[in-house]
């Protein structure tokens, strides 16, 4: 299992890095932590018109206005946050300078104090500093990262909801749980020569199964919390030609795939983000469906059906003015066969070209049971019912689970996966009178993948993978 990491000297040293945007601004913020970041601000900022005590002195949670000085060279005119340990984001010692938003201006702010004791500080640097001094468990940690990722409302309240603790309190009452378990049954190891039971089967059996239901339930909420934070994932499939990256243009409102009236212009899948009325689709264009002899065009066609398994929701794109209509509804009864979990729309391109569309249509809706929605990707007719059919059709999906916290994470998922098999096998263990020595290794295991969630047991490799999806100045 993994082992728990600590903060070590050198991770309190002075760090330093500009935490808003690159770019042209009207304010930026140049943060710094770390011990004697206090008296290293004092060496490079004077007050204006001076008096009154230096940010060494000052109180926490107190602002100052002055001026950054290279030597007797002017730098800036800024204003200087005061932080305190442990009252800090990092529970360190922090200044935050706040100066003119020109990218030279911020270069020389960050380089004046890179010159004057700080080190450049690494991703993340600033919530693992968070995360190791207490501040934050690892989960929350993780929510300020999906936080600042968030495309959606629903992916940013959710972000918001495991920033706050919510999920972690209701893993530390499954720990706290746990814990209680575990302890009794070590006990029991530790009077194995007198065969006494500090609990009986049975009262274990059920506190047990209790728990492993919780975690199941978290588990569960895993499709849901997937949805949220990454959106619906649909696929836009159909032969050559049929005008998918067309269609994905138009619910994108902007070029982003290549149209071309070339068979095989899209080799690999294409994907993009659009949001409905508060849901996001995860749109992928993907190559059109055919026999092909042509290497490059037929492993493009092994990725769009690898996309389609995965696939919430399926809009299958036919040309309605085919002459090939009776080998359409084939692959939409094929699709709809191999498919049979995902959403399914059979959409009617082109329909602006003939007349008899909505016979067509309503054809293919007979022969295949699937529904059917005409559209002409090319002026955008139908374009609006097609979104509102997409939102409605993925709206049990898109709901608020029925447990308070939702899991999003699929390093989350995994480690109450496995915490739920664990706490099975205790319960089959128990069943069979197998010996305490395994009823307690699948306990201490369920107990250290709870603990994997929220930092309790880690080790520096996950620390190396969670924040190094950070920005450097976060």
């Amino acid at each position: 299992m993994s082992q728990s990491v600590s903060l070590q000297p050198q991770q309190c040293d002075p760090i330093a890095a500009v935490a808003t945007p690159v770019g042209v601004g009207a304010l930026a913020i140049v943060r710094i932590s770390g011990k004697g970041v206090h008296e290293l601000a004092d060496r490079v900022f004077r007050k204006v018109n001076g008096g009154g005590p230096s940010l060494a002195t000052s109180p926490g949670y107190t602002a100052h206005f002055g001026r950054l000085y290279d030597g007797d060279e002017l730098v800036d005119e800024v204003i200087a946050l005061v932080f305190r340990a442990p009252l800090s984001f990092t529970a360190e010692d922090m200044v935050e300078f706040t100066c003119h938003g020109g990218p030279v201006v911020v270069r020389q702010v960050l380089k004046l104090l890179l010159d004057n004791g700080c080190r450049l500080a690494e991703a993340g640097e600033f919530t693992r500093r968070a995360f190791l001094n207490g501040r934050i468990d690892l989960l929350q940690a993780e929510a300020i990262g999906e936080m600042i990722h968030a495309r959606s409302e629903s992916a940013y309240r959710t972000a918001v909801t495991q920033m706050k603790g919510d999920l972690s309190e209701k893993l530390g009452d499954l720990r706290e749980q746990l814990l209680r378990s575990c302890a009794l049954i070590e006990l029991e190891l530790d009077f194995s020569e007198e065969d006494v039971e500090f609990q009986s089967r049975e009262e274990l059996s059920a506190q047990i199964d209790t728990l492993r239901r919780e975690v199941d339930k978290l588990v569960d909420s895993y499709q849901h919390g997937r949805l949220l934070s990454e959106g619906v994932a649909t696929v836009i499939a159909g032969r050559p030609n049929a005008g998918k990256s067309t269609l994905l243009n138009t619910l994108l409102g902007q070029e982003r795939a290549i149209v071309s009236h070339m068979p095989g212009t899209t080799r690999d899948y294409i994907e993009e983000c659009f949001i409905y009325d508060k849901t996001m689709f995860r749109l992928t264009d993907t190559a059109g469906l055919r026999e092909t002899g042509e290497e490059i065009e037929h492993e493009g066609i092994r990725r769009s059906r690898m996309k389609m398994a995965e696939a919430d929701l399926i809009l299958y794109l036919f040309d309605i003015a085919t002459d090939k209509l009776e080998e359409e509804i084939a692959d939409i009864r094929e699709l709809r066969q191999t498919h049979p979990n995902a959403r399914f729309i059979a959409v009617a391109n082109k329909i602006d070209r003939i007349e008899s569309s909505e016979a067509l249509t309503e054809k293919v809706q007979q022969e295949t049971s699937a529904e059917v929605i005409g559209i002409s990707a090319l002026d955008g007719k139908g374009i609006d019912f097609l979104k509102q059919r997409m939102g409605s059709l993925v709206k049990d999906l898109n709901k608020l689970h029925e447990a308070s916290v939702l899991i999003t994470s699929l390093r989350h998922y995994e480690a109450l996966r496995n915490a739920a098999d664990a706490l099975q096998n205790a319960e089959e263990l128990i069943t069979r009178e197998s010996e305490t020595e395994l009823i307690a290794f699948e306990l201490r295991s369920a107990l250290d993948y709870v603990g994997e969630i929220t930092g309790k047991v880690v080790n520096e490799e996950i620390l190396n993978t969670i924040f190094s999806r950070f920005c450097i100045g976060k």
